[in-house]
């Protein structure tokens, strides 16, 4: 039986403050979505899917070898959006600004050292977000989501430090998935 996990960074308090009031703006919206709880919001570097036990501690040697060559990171938010698009969307998020290049690097060399894990490697350009919820269903109107999109897109916040990357074990349950740490690596400090 595998374990579902994800390498991610956990977010410091001003940023986690400033998510929680428009997440909680958002739930009043009648918006068919399910929302990510707050405490569950993260930046996803790497999601690993289902990995063996008996790996585990391989996985965290080269992850460790991986993220020990990057000092840390500094991200801020940086507007609201939806993947793929507002007339079909799927995923409302925020998004961030800051060292994103950096960011990038590191999944990129993550991914290339965890291949031999079965890892299945994300083709796609790194967008550095946190998503707030995913759709249910067809949005019938594009009205609110329009407007919530309008409101929220020029939000910013204050830079704050990433420095620590966690390796997280998600269980899913029937009240949401339960994260649980796993492993983690603080970056240098520059």
């Amino acid at each position: 039986m595998g374990i579902r996990s994800f390498l991610a960074f956990e977010l410091p308090p001003a940023i986690r403050e400033e998510i929680g009031k428009i997440s909680r703006e958002l739930r009043k919206s009648r918006l068919p979505a399910r929302w990510v709880r707050e405490e569950n919001i993260h930046l996803t570097i790497v999601f690993l899917g289902s990995i063996d036990e008996n790996v585990v501690e391989d996985l965290k040697e080269r992850v460790g070898s991986v993220v020990g060559g990057f000092s840390g990171f500094t991200a801020s938010l940086s507007g609201v959006g939806v993947f793929p698009n507002w007339r079909r969307p799927r995923v409302l998020w925020i998004g961030l600004d800051g060292d994103i290049g950096g960011l990038s690097r590191l999944r990129d060399e993550l991914q290339d050292a965890l291949r031999e894990f079965g890892l299945k490697e994300e083709k796609r350009p790194f967008r550095a977000h946190l998503t707030l919820g995913r759709f249910k269903d067809r949005l019938d109107d594009a009205e609110e989501l329009k407007g919530i999109l309008d409101r929220y897109h020029d939000i910013a916040s204050e830079l704050c430090s990433l420095g620590e990357l966690v390796l997280f074990k998600s269980d899913l349950k029937p009240g949401g998935p339960v994260y649980t740490k796993m492993a983690s690596w603080p970056l240098l400090k520059d």
